[in-house]
């Protein structure tokens, strides 16, 4: 805050701060328009919290407000005055007079000198004594943490595996060493077990946070599945995509820790075998020799049924449904572009919402089941969206781009993009 108002208040009667408070947000309401409504300027963050002190004098309170201000010089002495308005607090005759407007940054900087002047008189000028300072590094060095081996199959461990509340699983020696090279003393790895894994690693995860931390490939995936059922595991984080934990640099390392995920969520993510020939089958397209077939102010958008070709035989040409789109509809999405906004439809493509795609997942969480026909929105389609809209009978999810890990489109969701369409 730049400013603080100090102001004096005097009162015919016996009343408390909330009494005060509520008489200055009440009676200076309107007053100056909507540019100077104290709880819009509260909101945001023009002035802060206001103080109020009483105390009383016989059948009188007094006391004292303070007022903070981050509005400029000008517009802080225009509200300084309208707190003098105030002329009652409850059924009390009141007076309010403003004594002082301190500059905050003024007062922060003479800290700032006389907290600079002492330190500068600590500074001491000295050349710094190498050999101390390789000293100091080599000593340093000898109490880096070292590398253990744990449990009778003399598992690669960090020295802090038994005691550290959390453990990080890891697949092999070099990623314990690397961890450990940042930091991270409390990590054991697997060494490679898939389908069975150590029974050190069972027992020594029991009443503790498990992370287990793989490789930004199929193989880290294929171990991820195989360790959740064979032991307690928490949270599950994936190195970047085509690297391993032992090629991460301690940054890489602290991005993955801190974007990890519960194991059920990971494991959904994960691409069902049972969905990979629906999704190859799938398609969109737009054909301009069917517009006769639709109204004249309407475009057909054609999208095949999602089933499954039996095995055995040659996938035969899934039917399609002819929906049409109409022009208004394209219109909106021409306009969407952008803008980062969701427009949700009706059965008859009337619009019936328009929201933020930020906050597109909270309002189609408080949609009922069948209200909502489509949603086209200028963001990114995920799976939680698409999850989400199946759930609430929502036929068409149309957004600007497709997300990267779509592994499961719902049937009765016709799933699209801009560039479907247009």
């Amino acid at each position: 805050m730049k400013y603080l108002i100090k102001a004096r208040i005097e009162i015919d009667g016996k009343v408390d701060r909330h009494d005060v408070i509520g008489a200055i947000f009440g009676q200076t309401e309107g007053l100056l328009g909507q540019e100077f409504d104290l709880e819009d300027l509260q909101e945001k963050d023009k002035i802060g919290r206001m103080q109020v002190d009483l105390k009383q004098v016989g059948n009188k309170t007094v006391g004292t407000i303070q007022l903070p201000s981050n509005l400029d010089r000008v517009e802080t002495a225009v509200l300084a005055a309208m707190l003098e308005v105030i002329d009652r607090v409850g059924p009390y005759s009141a007076r309010v007079v403003v004594e002082d407007i301190k500059d905050l940054r003024t007062e922060k900087l003479k800290i700032v000198i006389e907290r600079a002047k002492e330190i500068i008189k600590k500074i001491k000028e000295s050349e710094p004594d190498i050999k101390e300072v390789l000293r100091q590094v080599e000593g340093e060095a000898e109490r880096a943490p070292r590398l253990i081996e744990y449990g009778p199959e003399r598992l690669p461990a960090g020295p802090d595996v038994e005691g550290a509340d959390t453990l990080i699983v890891v697949e092999g020696r070099a990623d314990v060493i690397n961890l450990l090279k940042y930091g991270y003393t409390n990590a054991i790895a697997i060494e490679g077990a898939k389908e069975t894994l150590p029974e050190s690693v069972k027992r020594l995860a029991q009443g503790k946070k498990v992370i287990l931390f793989v490789d930004g490939d199929r193989v880290g995936e294929l171990i991820a599945a195989s360790a959740v059922g064979q032991m307690k595991v928490d949270y599950i984080a994936r190195a970047p995509k085509g690297k391993e934990v032992e090629q991460l640099t301690g940054r890489e390392i602290a991005k993955a820790l801190s974007e990890m995920v519960p194991a059920e969520e990971f494991l959904k993510e994960l691409k069902p075998p049972e969905q990979k020939e629906v999704r190859q089958e799938q398609r969109v397209e737009v054909r301009p020799e069917q517009r006769a077939e639709a109204r004249p102010e309407q475009k057909p958008l054609t999208v095949p049924e999602a089933e499954a070709p039996p095995e055995e035989e040659k996938p035969p040409q899934p039917p399609e449904v002819t929906v049409a789109l109409p022009k208004a509809v394209l219109g909106d999405i021409e306009k969407l572009k952008g803008t980062l906004e969701a427009v949700l439809y009706d059965q008859n493509w009337g619009e019936v919402g328009r929201v933020k795609v930020k906050d597109l997942f909270g309002a189609l969480q408080t949609l009922e089941p069948g209200k909502t026909f489509a949603v086209v929105f200028d963001g990114i389609v995920t799976q939680r969206l698409v999850d989400l809209a199946a759930e609430k009978g929502v036929t068409f999810l149309i957004g600007a781009r497709m997300g990267t890990k779509i592994s499961y489109r719902p049937p009765n969701v016709k799933v699209l993009t801009f560039e479907d369409i247009t």
